[in-house]
C-alpha cells in the first residue's frame, strides 16, 4: 500500500493557519466546495431538477458509505440529517423492559445520550454511565464497559474514541460481548468513520451513526447511518413520502401504500433528496475512498509520531499510544501551565485546536503537514 501524501492543496488553506482541528469541522475541500455551488447554480431554474435526481444521487451516498464500513447492502443505510436524529430512530426501535441497562460512557456526547435517557424513563429502564478511567495508562476503560454489560443489558451506545480527548475504546471486545448476552450495539462514528478503519461485517453492530461534516469531508446538516438486520423493519421517525414502496412513480404517489421501501430507506429524513447537500456529501465521500481510510489513518500517525515525544518531555500528558488513535487526541496541560491562556498563545499563532475541558484536542487530517505540528509543538513548548 502507498502511503499517502500530504493533501494540503486539495484544500483553501491559506499557508500560515495551521489547522488541526478536523474533530471540530472538516475544511471543505475544493472537490466539495465546487460541488455545492454548482449545485445551488442548478436550483436557479427547478426545472432543471428531474424525477431521477430525488433518487440517484442519495442511491451513490448510500453505495459510497456502505462500501465505507464494509456493508455489502447499500440498502443498510439511511440518509439523517444528524447523529442525534438517528440515535433517536435507533432508541425507538430497541425494546426495553423495565429494570433492563442501556450502557452509555461517562461525558458522551450529548447527541448520543439524550434519546436513551428519555427511553430509560419511558420504559423505567436504567442508564448506566461507566466511568472514565484515571489518568493511569494502564486503566482500560473497554474492559470497564464490558463488565457492566450482563443479562439485563439491553443495549450499549458508545464511540471508538471519546470525542473530547480521543480516549481509544476497542469495539470488537464490546461487540463480542454484546453478542453474547444478546444486547443491542450502537456506534457513534462520527470521531471515527473516515480516519479509522470499521468494518460492520466483523463488528455486527445494530447501528453506526456518523455525522458527514468532520472525518467524512461533507456539509453540516447530513450524518449517515447504517441499521442492521434487528432494525430494519422498524418504524421511522417520520413519515416520508419517498420511503414508501412505489415513490419513484410520481405519478401514483396518492396510491397510498403502508409498505416501505426495503432496508433502512424507511429511516430517512424527509427531504432526504436535498439538492445542495448530497452532492457534497457524496464529493467527501468520494475523497476519502480515493485517499483509503487505512491510509488516512496511517499518515495522521506518522506525521505526529515525532512530536508528541517532545511534548511529554515538557510536561504535557498524553495517553500512551495503546489507549489513543493518532487523528484525535488529547493533551493534558502541565501543573504550571494555565489552559486558556495556551488556548490564546496557539490562536495568536494561528494554530486551531479545541478546548474541552483542561485538555487541548488536536485533530489532524490529510491535509496537515510538518509545518503545522512545528508550529503547535514549538508554541506548546515555549509556555513551558
Amino acid at each position: 500500500m502507498k502511503p499517502l501524501e500530504c493533501q494540503r492543496g486539495r484544500f483553501s488553506i491559506a499557508r500560515a493557519e495551521h489547522y488541526l482541528n478536523c474533530a471540530y469541522f472538516s475544511p471543505l475541500s475544493k472537490e466539495v466546495e465546487k460541488a455545492g455551488i454548482d449545485a445551488i447554480h442548478l436550483r436557479r431554474n427547478p426545472a432543471n431538477i428531474s424525477a431521477e435526481m430525488f433518487f440517484d444521487p442519495v442511491d451513490e451516498v448510500r453505495r459510497a458509505f456502505a462500501s465505507l464500513i464494509g456493508s455489502p447492502d447499500p440498502q443498510t443505510v439511511a440518509i439523517l440529517p444528524s447523529v442525534s436524529y438517528g440515535i433517536a430512530t435507533v432508541a425507538r426501535n430497541v425494546p426495553l423492559a423495565r429494570s433492563q441497562k442501556i450502557v452509555v460512557i461517562e461525558e458522551q456526547f450529548p447527541s448520543a445520550v439524550y434519546a436513551w435517557k428519555r427511553a430509560a424513563e419511558e420504559a423505567g429502564a436504567v442508564l448506566i454511565t461507566v466511568p472514565r478511567p484515571k489518568s493511569d495508562d494502564s486503566a482500560d476503560w473497554t474492559n470497564d464497559i464490558i463488565n457492566s454489560i450482563d443479562d439485563r443489558t439491553a443495549v450499549v451506545c458508545v464511540p471508538n474514541v471519546h470525542w473530547s480527548d480521543g480516549y481509544l475504546i476497542r469495539l470488537e471486545d464490546i461487540a463480542a460481548q454484546t453478542r453474547n448476552y444478546g444486547a443491542a450495539l450502537v456506534i457513534d462514528g462520527s470521531q471515527s468513520v473516515g480516519a479509522v478503519p470499521l468494518d460492520v461485517g466483523r463488528l455486527e453492530p445494530d447501528a453506526v451513526i456518523c455525522a458527514g461534516y468532520k472525518w467524512l469531508f461533507g456539509p453540516y446538516g447530513m450524518s449517515l447511518g447504517y441499521f442492521g438486520p434487528r432494525l430494519t423493519d422498524g418504524i421511522p421517525l417520520e413519515e416520508t413520502w419517498i420511503a414508501r414502496e412505489g415513490s419513484t412513480d410520481f405519478s401514483g404517489l396518492t396510491t397510498y401504500s403502508d409498505r416501505y421501501q426495503p432496508g433502512a430507506v424507511r429511516f430517512d429524513v424527509g427531504e432526504r433528496s436535498h439538492f445542495n447537500l448530497i452532492p457534497m456529501m457524496l464529493a467527501g465521500l468520494r475523497l476519502v475512498h480515493e485517499w483509503g481510510v487505512d491510509r488516512i489513518h496511517n499518515y495522521c500517525s506518522s506525521l505526529v509520531a515525532a512530536y508528541l515525544p517532545r511534548l511529554t518531555a515538557h510536561g504535557y500528558r498524553i495517553a500512551a499510544p495503546h489507549l489513543r488513535h493518532s487523528h484525535l487526541f488529547g493533551i493534558g496541560m502541565p501543573a504550571a501551565a494555565d489552559t486558556a491562556v495556551v488556548a490564546a498563545k496557539l490562536r495568536k499563532n494561528r494554530v486551531f485546536v479545541s478546548v474541552r475541558g483542561n485538555v487541548l484536542r488536536v485533530s489532524p487530517n490529510v491535509y496537515n503537514d510538518e509545518q503545522d505540528m512545528d508550529a503547535l509543538v514549538e508554541t506548546l513548548i515555549n509556555e513551558t
